[in-house]
């Protein structure tokens, strides 16, 4: 293991106690055929390695090919995954070089597929497993020394993945993937960064049949036992690491909205399905409004899906129209929300405390409904006549073809963002999207589509993703040392993604930044993110100043650095 008295960024040598197989087999620290001739003498690697002395960009290119020689986005996925756990400089290395290609890959829309199959492809431990049987073992586990260095920590309990529903253990994907692009885009060390499921069980019938399922095969724990774990694991954390950024991702809805509310002021925490899902939609109907000219303040907004991630882009929607002048209550007018009931009204079934100040009154849409009382989203439409449509419902064609063209007569360019995910589970396709709107749609997706020929034009197709905002979040976060995650911040990581939004010059252009550019916005996000909360008074770098210098020492760069033998100690007298 490196010497701890040195910093993940020194770029001059590290001293490493690992040698031959071992060394090899350390994914951290492998080279693969990029040892040099001295590290080959002095780690005893001669005869393990093939003589040939490469370099990483060599390396590269051979796995770029390799790649490009499977089949399937699922074969690349595990493709990739197996260099992860084999060698994470030059993994990294990939992706940071070809952002574009390699980031639906490792995250969505295949990362989907790569839950629902991660059993077939588990090789080598990467995070870690706390299932619910190992409740009272928590502490133990997570006080291995090897955890030392960690500072961000993406965890899931695997009953909400993506729109895929419950994939119990191989919900273990996601936060995989998260951290993966925790250093791809935010820079943060992979030494750093711990991805977590907590197994509670599932209730996919399916995986809990397969004999090779890798998860606790027990139905999910529910109640006041599974908030019982999620509490020890909490408690735990934070006795573990007081300053750690712990994130949640994938918890169903309900679950997901109440621990953000009883948690986040206990610990440096958030919620990436709710915050980061709001501040990426957020900028990109900024974006659109820069192209229709219609103030935010004036937009008429209906949203398919008021779980987590709906609540969240409105409840960001509502503060950056408060800054337009407009009051919490008249900017929650100018919503509409559809959920399983159809239009949530006042009167509606189950309606959540949360999702309340978002119901209609009955008296206003008595006269939209249908003969048994469901307002759907034509309804609305004809009614309301929305200029923005948002979809998070995770329900394959939500957006019909009679809304769409319905709110495409009363809106010059409608804007229209499909935001579930995987492909699959998108609410329409960017394709029927123009052909019923005439080509007028300012589309974004939450899946990668290519783009549409439409009559003479290529129309690009903005994916409204995650990953413009988490990595460089965490990067502020981790810098500014940030005690808690504070709305402010949420918005300031929302507000500098505007900042970089060409639309503003160029009514033409993509709604969003090219994601090749994903890495140097991570960093400028982070740089935002600290400056609020040294505002806030959540930071512990005192200045602005100081704040620059934590961002650089927390950006790693994959590259190879020259490896030297650390000393051993003394061990006695010989017996």
């Amino acid at each position: 293991m490196p010497d701890k008295s040195q910093r993940p960024t020194d770029r001059r040598v590290l001293e490493i106690s690992l040698s031959g197989y071992d060394l090899i087999n350390s994914p951290r620290f492998n080279k693969g055929t990029a040892f040099s001739d001295h590290e080959r003498d002095i780690f005893e690697l001669h005869g393990l390695l093939p003589p040939h002395v490469g370099t990483l960009d060599e390396q590269v290119e051979r796995r770029m090919r390799a790649l490009g020689q499977q089949e399937t986005a699922f074969n690349k996925y595990a493709f990739l995954r197996d260099l992860q756990d084999t060698n994470e400089t030059l993994f990294y290395a990939l992706l940071v070089r070809n952002i574009e290609q390699m980031l639906p890959l490792v995250y969505t829309p295949t990362v989907g597929e790569g839950c629902q199959r991660f059993s077939e492809i588990w090789r080598k431990p990467r995070g870690l497993f706390l299932s619910y049987p190992n409740k009272d073992r928590i502490d133990r586990i997570l006080s291995h020394p090897r955890y030392d260095g960690v500072k961000c920590i993406v965890f899931s309990d695997g009953e909400r993945i993506l729109g895929l529903g419950d994939q119990g253990a191989g919900g273990m994907g996601i936060p995989i993937g998260k951290m993966a692009l925790y250093t791809a885009l935010g820079g943060i060390h992979p030494e750093h960064c711990l991805p977590i499921l907590l197994d509670v069980g599932t209730n996919n019938e399916e995986r809990l049949k397969s004999p090779i399922y890798i998860g606790w095969s027990h139905h999910r724990v529910r109640g006041e036992e599974y908030d019982a774990f999620v509490d020890a694991f909490v408690s735990s954390v934070k006795r573990r690491w007081p300053h750690v950024l712990l994130q949640w991702e994938d918890f169903a809805g309900s679950n997901a909205t109440r621990f953000l509310a009883r948690y986040r002021d206990q610990l440096c925490t958030f919620n990436d399905d709710i915050q980061g899902t709001a501040a990426v939609a957020t900028a990109t109907l900024i974006s659109a409004i820069n192209v229709t000219g219609i103030p935010l303040e004036q937009q008429r907004i209906a949203i398919v899906g008021l779980g987590s991630a709906g609540l969240g882009i409105a409840n960001l929607l509502v503060q950056f129209m408060q800054d337009e002048g407009l009051s919490a209550q008249e900017a929650r007018s100018r919503f509409y929300a559809i959920d399983r009931g159809g239009l949530v009204t006042e009167d509606s079934k189950e309606v959540r405390p949360e999702q309340r100040p978002y119901a209609r009154k009955e008296e206003e849409v008595r006269s939209w409904g249908r003969p048994n009382g469901e307002i759907g989203l034509l309804d609305v439409v004809r009614h309301a006549k929305p200029t923005v449509l948002i979809g998070v419902s995770g329900q394959t064609g939500a957006f019909t073809e009679q809304a769409v063209r319905e709110m495409a007569k009363y809106a010059t360019r409608p804007v229209i963002f499909p935001l579930s995910n995987p492909t699959s589970r998108s609410e329409a396709t960017p394709e029927d999207l123009l052909h019923w709107t005439e080509g007028r749609a300012l589309i974004g997706t939450g899946s990668p589509f290519e783009p549409v020929n439409f009559g003479a034009k290529k129309i690009h197709i903005a994916q409204i993703n995650n990953s413009y905002i988490f990595p460089g979040l965490a990067l502020g976060i981790v810098a500014a040392g940030a005690k808690r995650v504070t709305d402010t911040m949420i918005k300031a990581a929302a507000k500098e993604l505007v900042r970089h939004l060409r639309t503003k010059k160029d009514k033409e252009a993509s709604l969003l930044p090219p994601l090749s550019e994903a890495r140097q916005l991570g960093r400028a996000i982070g740089e935002a993110v600290g400056r609020q909360a040294i505002l806030d008074g959540q930071a512990q770098v005192a200045d602005e100043e100081a704040l620059s210098r934590e961002v650089q020492a927390n950006i790693w760069e994959p590259v190879y650095v020259p490896y030297e033998r650390r000393p051993q100690p003394a061990t006695g007298q010989n017996v």
